[in-house]
């Protein structure tokens, strides 16, 4: 059973993905670098295989973010920029279901962070949610954007 003092270390843990978050200005990006290159090295062999796994993955990163960045919110403040694992789950919401190639990775980064940054289509609003819900929603919402022009790209490659 966690105490105090070590469920803080692991909420911080989880909440900087491992201490990315330190880095200070980019560690956003580090974040979802790094995720995809986690992504790479789980996924880039499974193929049929990842239908089941991405999905419970990226489920598990989006409650992880949730937890740990309320947890955080009253020591760190709202979203503090420490805060990234809600960066690594709104990466691997956007690469679900995409081929784990270098072209589609990088390409899934540039427009995560691009949706991410600019926060068109409302994605803004939902930073209003409470708590943890709002830091992580604002990716899940960027993910999901993402992924839909990474879809579309795929479909249209298939014609």
């Amino acid at each position: 059973m966690l105490t105090g003092s070590s469920m803080r270390l692991s909420q911080k843990l989880v909440s900087t993905c491992l201490g990315i978050g330190y880095i200070g200005k980019g560690g956003g990006t580090v974040a979802a670098a790094a995720a995809c290159a986690l992504w790479y090295v789980v996924f880039r062999n499974e193929g049929s295989q990842y239908i089941l796994w991405q999905p419970l993955l990226v489920m598990a990163l989006l409650a992880l973010s949730v937890w740990s960045a309320d947890a955080m919110e009253p020591i760190w403040g709202k979203d503090d920029r420490k805060v990234v694992i809600d960066e690594a789950a709104g990466m691997g919401t956007s690469l679900l279901f995409i081929p784990v190639t270098p072209g589609y990775l990088l390409a899934g980064l540039i427009l995560f962070r691009f949706f991410d940054i600019v926060k068109p289509l409302c994605i803004r609003r939902l930073e209003r949610l409470p708590g943890g819900w709002g830091v992580t929603a604002d990716d899940a919402a960027a993910g999901i954007c993402t992924n839909i022009v990474l879809q579309i790209a795929l479909y249209c490659q298939t014609l």
